[in-house]
């Protein structure tokens, strides 16, 4: 049996859900990219292999078989590839400026708490409060682009849109989830 790295249920089932609930995401938008062709489809699968990083580097910090500072580091930088990349770099229309420059905003504010999150040397210092920041800007931004949605007419693209939004929210949460657990001499 392998030993993993939580012992509470309550911990294991939190993360395993989150894992599961971030593969299932994943595994719908690479069958969008299939269903809609590479051509149109291109930049959901760039976003989906950073995605799957994420979901790796959680199975493998679950396992004990990357350590915290390792798994800090490029965890942090594969979320924040992706807020670059879909958020502000090649950020959608949206129905109203309004929101797209609330997404804007939170999208930066994320990406500079990421940046503030692995680059900590003193680990002691960096509360659950702050941790669970970084996956509430993250759910609000989805959220506005949830709402954005349902603004606009429904296509074909509307589920997948719908269930692209909500990855990145969960591999955050199973982010948080991991660290807010770590006992503080572990985090250094």
């Amino acid at each position: 049996m392998m030993n993993t790295r939580f012992k509470k249920n309550a911990k294991i089932f939190d993360i395993g859900i989150t894992a599961v609930a971030g593969m299932v995401s994943v595994a719908v938008m690479l069958y969008g990219v299939a269903h809609f062709g590479l051509q149109e489809a291109w930049p959901e699968l760039v976003l989906n292999l950073f995605y799957i990083a994420c979901l790796v580097m959680i199975w493998m910090y679950f396992f004990n078989r990357l350590d915290t500072q390792r798994f800090n580091y490029w965890c942090s930088v594969s979320v924040g590839i992706t807020v670059l990349l879909r958020d502000i770099l090649f950020a959608p229309p949206l129905a109203y400026y309004a929101l797209h420059l609330s997404c804007l905003t939170l999208s930066v504010l994320l990406l500079c708490t990421l940046t503030f999150f692995y680059a900590r040397k003193n680990w002691q210092s960096y509360t659950k409060r702050n941790l669970w920041a970084i996956c509430i800007i993250d759910m609000l931004i989805a959220a506005l682009y949830n709402y954005d949605i349902y603004l606009e007419p429904f296509s074909e693209y509307t589920n997948y849109m719908l269930t692209e939004i909500w990855i990145r929210p969960t591999i955050t949460y199973g982010l948080v989830a991991c660290f807010v657990t770590e006992r503080l001499n572990d985090r250094g």
